[in-house]
């Protein structure tokens, strides 16, 4: 092109520029539906068929490309914000070809989260294919940075300014007016859907605007007290109280439930027999395909997450620095319960560590904890049976009644789409191809193993001679793009709950949402507890107006308001949470061939040595033996120290302290040691597999190069160590002061 006409371009552009940057907001947010929904023809239809909603989309964009104009470089900086919402949207695309949920603002907060599950949803390909197409638009910025064009008219920044207000203030106006008319929803009942109906722009934004809750607007000291007046005060009956067991099924479902699977035998057996002689039924839950922990949050608190802002997590969110009346509260505080929650996979993942020292448990026994050595065939998630012991310390660990949370992780996702299990127990058909035929065998086959760990947790409970009740449900439907229409239920936020007691507690059919479930379960044995629990016995778990109003009153005021319903006092403070039940000891030392042996209780392999307060590559043999290398030792006394390691470094539980003198005769070179490999969890994903010769059997714990971090699964979430009840915790048993002789190789305990 001339430079005549390279000119007479470019004055002609930025003459009609903001016709121009209109054009541009809607080029970019059709390649973002096309992106989000996988399809040009879905995006088309979007488009056409949902036309205004797709234009005040554009719109959004439009505003945001209003910045360009406090610039020189307007090429550059239209580039930069168009990259960037095209980004959000390819974000997006990603997330929901792993998983039901799309991309809010929410999820900016779970980057970590996100990141430590990375061998578990995407392959070391794609992750690769991410990285290059990154640096591969980072450097088409960078040219354009150095070699693009320069604006050399004048710029009128305060017209600039004044339109962006223009557009801040009317955008407001035109979001209520749209919503008036059915254009736009302010609340997605179903988050996917929403995204779908609204499209992606708008519905991101209204996820980063839209946080937390939003004073009702009756709010006040009396409103409260008026929403009270009508909340149940019966008394609990205190008479031999129950141990209570409520068990959180990872992305179970019965699979008779969905319409086009058929089985070899049926799957869940036991579940079944649960359901049809104890209290069960349908329970809705708020959340599809993933989001365990807002299920878990309406569980434990009787609170709504319907009252929240799109797309929010709460343990991310409100209860990083609030604390909140809960299940573990009410029970621990009004009645004397021990409070308990056991977890196979990372204390950190979800910030769960933090959440739960808000609500008030006691312990959490998390996978940091437990001596793991079964995984599922792909190696992806621990089993469950572990669990079964795990919530026998955690009854063992007091005299009085316990309430126990237990979270499992067998059925989680992602489900591989070839073959991996030979011999399968249950044969699965009628998926529409061989793919999703092997995805729904493999999630079948797991959901049948989780089928048996209940079984054989309600055997070690009869066993016991206390009054019990259980309470098992499915937190969401597996990430599988299932419909209503393939749902027995004609709903994909309905999954099931059972129960199982040894007292005879009359059987009940009732439907119920996950933040009724406990009350019901409670009120079943005649305990009265809790500002939410009490009101939802109070309703008779019947959805009506004046319910849900009483319910976001009494939820804002305890979460976001002023908490008359307490006086104004915090009658619900935060515990002291203690990571796990059973102390963590050392006994004795002794040094061998290939380094120095350490014995003691209750080790796993997130068992870390410390030497001198410096954290050591640390080889995992057994829970009573640990192994390091000698090389680490300073002459004379040297203090040693175990530490039970959580994410991000952070200390979970600590040992007592041992004393070790070095001896003062020749030792190995450092190069001619035996090295000792730091123990890792071994939990390759599908794509590992395949590579490895498509092992199908359950890895063990490996020993990896110290290189490596502790848990190359990585399901822990890195929250920061000081933040908000997440700093490091050092809670250790009475230290002892105990000096190993490397004369004998053993240390005797004393001060």
């Amino acid at each position: 092109m001339k430079p005549e006409q390279k000119e007479k371009l470019v004055a002609f552009l930025n003459r009609y520029s903001l016709i121009f940057h209109y054009l541009l907001a809607c080029v970019v947010c059709f390649v973002i539906e096309i992106i989000s929904r996988h399809s040009f023809i879905g995006a088309f239809k979007f488009t056409f068929d949902r036309g205004l909603a797709f234009l005040y989309n554009s719109m959004i964009v439009f505003t945001s490309l209003h910045l360009v104009y406090f610039f020189r470089r307007r090429a550059l900086m239209r580039t930069v914000i168009s990259v960037a919402w095209l980004f959000l949207g390819t974000i997006n695309g990603c997330i929901l070809a792993k998983r039901v949920t799309p991309f809010t603002y929410t999820d900016v907060k779970l980057i970590n989260d996100l990141f430590t599950m990375q061998s578990n949803y995407f392959s070391n390909g794609e992750a690769l294919a991410v990285i290059l197409l990154v640096a591969f638009v980072l450097a088409g910025i960078i040219v354009l940075w150095k070699k693009g064009p320069k604006y050399q008219g004048k710029q009128n920044r305060f017209a600039s300014i004044g339109a962006i207000g223009i557009f801040a203030f009317f955008i407001p106006m035109v979001t209520q007016a749209a919503v008036s008319n059915n254009i736009l929803a302010d609340y997605f009942e179903n988050i996917a859907q929403g995204y779908e109906d609204y499209g992606f722009v708008y519905s991101f934004s209204a996820s980063v605007m839209d946080q937390g809750m939003t004073a009702p607007r009756d709010y006040s000291q009396e409103t409260v007290d008026e929403a009270l007046s009508r909340v149940n005060t019966e008394a609990s009956d205190s008479n031999e109280l129950p141990n209570i067991i409520c068990v959180l099924l990872e992305s179970f479902v019965d699979p008779k439930e969905i319409n086009f699977l058929n089985f070899s035998e049926n799957p869940t057996p036991n579940f079944d027999h649960l359901y049809n002689n104890y209290s069960s039924g349908y329970l809705t839950v708020p959340v599809v395909g993933a989001g365990t922990a807002n299920t878990e949050f309406e569980i434990l608190t009787g609170m709504g997450m319907k009252y929240f802002g799109l797309g929010e997590y709460p343990y991310k969110t409100i209860l990083k620095s609030t604390s909140c009346e809960s299940i573990a509260s009410d029970l621990g505080t009004n009645l004397g319960y021990g409070t308990h929650v056991v977890h196979n996979n990372g204390g950190n993942f979800y910030s769960r560590k933090n959440a739960f020292t808000q609500m008030g448990f006691d312990s959490f026994i998390s996978k940091e904890m437990m001596n793991i050595q079964e995984y599922t065939p792909l190696g992806t998630w621990p089993t469950d049976d572990i669990l079964i012991g795990e919530v026998e310390k955690a009854l063992n660990s007091t005299e009085q009644q316990d309430f126990v949370y237990a979270i499992t992780v067998q059925g989680h996702g992602a489900y591989p789409t070839e073959k991996v299990i030979e011999n399968p127990e249950i044969t699965v058909t009628g998926a529409e191809n061989e793919a999703k035929n092997n995805e729904w065998e493999y999630y079948v086959n797991q959901i049948h193993e989780v089928d048996k760990f209940i079984a054989n947790l309600t055997d070690m409970l009869s066993k016991r001679e206390e009054k019990t009740v259980v309470v098992l449900f499915g937190d969401h439907l597996p990430t599988m793009g299932l419909t209503d229409e393939d749902m027995k239920s004609q709903s994909i936020f309905n999954t099931k709950y059972v129960t199982w007691n040894n007292f005879g507690m009359q059987k009940v059919n009732q439907n119920l949402t996950s933040y009724q479930l406990l009350a019901a379960i409670t009120e079943q044995a005649n305990i009265h507890e809790g500002t939410m629990f009490s009101l939802h016995q109070s309703g008779s778990y019947q959805i009506t107006e004046d319910y849900s109003r009483d319910m976001e009153l009494l939820q804002y005021d305890i979460l976001y308001g002023k908490r008359y319903a307490y006086q104004g006092e915090d009658l619900y403070p935060a515990s002291d949470l203690q990571m796990g039940v059973q102390d963590v000891t050392l006994e004795r030392v002794e040094t061998l061939e290939d380094g120095l042996h350490i014995y003691g209780t209750n080790f796993t392999p997130w068992s870390k040595v410390f030497v001198n307060d410096t954290r050591i590559s640390t080889s995992f043999i057994s829970d009573s033996e640990l192994k390091i290398s000698t090389s680490h030792f300073s002459d004379g006394v040297n203090t040693l120290v175990v530490n039970q390691m959580g994410s991000s470094e952070t200390i979970f539980r600590t040992s007592n302290e041992i004393s070790y003198l070095k001896p003062l005769i020749d030792t190995p070179h450092p190069s001619e040691e035996i090295p000792v490999d730091d123990t890792t969890e071994n939990t390759p994903n599908s794509i590992d597999k395949a590579v490895n010769g498509n092992r199908t059997e359950k890895p063990a714990q490996q020993e990896d190069s110290l290189e490596q971090p502790d848990t190359p699964e990585q399901t822990d979430s890195a929250e920061p160590q000081a933040e908000n009840g997440d700093s490091i915790q050092q809670t250790a048993p009475e230290q002892t002061n105990t000096t190993a002789n490397p004369t004998d190789a053993s240390a005797a305990n004393g001060n």
